[in-house]
């Protein structure tokens, strides 16, 4: 985990974990989280890169952490979506689907009442706060894009080629654009559009 001068680019301090980490940090309270193929996520204190405190994952993950207040929600190639305690620093919940087991890439979205993440098992998942399953969609094929959530939906793209738009609270589908090539990018959302681009190098802009 690298720290540069944002006046000049310059390496204030790295520090080195047990493996890749392919997740951005979140950053929160003056610490980065990471979440990395060594199994360990880590809380690091950005003034001087020392770390303040870890907690095993029990799998190695390639998601970025979301955080919302105390709290820090991935997903792992254990096929287990975890929420981290930052005040408790220890693991609250784990959820895994009942019947499915495949990993989570797909970085989490979080709102007060749902936590909305993709799966390898070709499913978005909605859970609740507590890390039950809400409901979950099926697409046809691996969900590594993360999702965005605005306005009670829930924007997302699946390697099966399209644009998934969906309620937040049931997972209902409200609308598809089929882009015709994986959309494993994670879509963006500003001033009333949205943004992604799909692996045939297309960038699509919807209204």
């Amino acid at each position: 985990l690298y720290c540069l001068s944002a006046r000049n680019g310059a390496v204030l301090w790295q520090f080195k974990t047990g493996g890749p980490v392919h997740g951005t940090p979140g950053i929160s309270g003056g610490l980065a989280f990471i979440a990395g193929c060594d199994e360990i996520f880590r809380a690091i204190r950005i003034s001087d890169g020392k770390e303040m405190f870890r907690v095993s994952s029990g799998s190695y993950t390639g998601a970025s952490p979301a955080l919302r207040g105390a709290f820090a929600f991935y997903g792992t190639f254990a096929n287990e979506v975890l929420m981290v305690s930052l005040s408790a620093r220890r693991v609250a919940w784990r959820y895994q689907h009942p019947e499915r087991r495949f990993p989570f890439y797909s970085s989490a979205a979080v709102t007060a009442d749902r936590v909305v993440l993709g799966g390898r098992d070709k499913l978005v998942h909605g859970l609740n706060a507590a890390g039950k399953v809400v409901w979950t969609f099926a697409t046809g094929a691996r969900v590594e894009s993360s999702p965005a959530i605005a306005g009670g939906r829930v924007f997302v793209g699946s390697n099966d080629g399209k644009f998934y738009v969906l309620n937040l609270n049931s997972g209902a589908k409200i609308w598809e654009f089929n882009a015709g090539a994986p959309l494993s990018a994670s879509p963006a959302i500003a001033n009333g559009r949205i943004i992604i681009g799909s692996q045939d190098g297309r960038l699509y802009c919807f209204g």
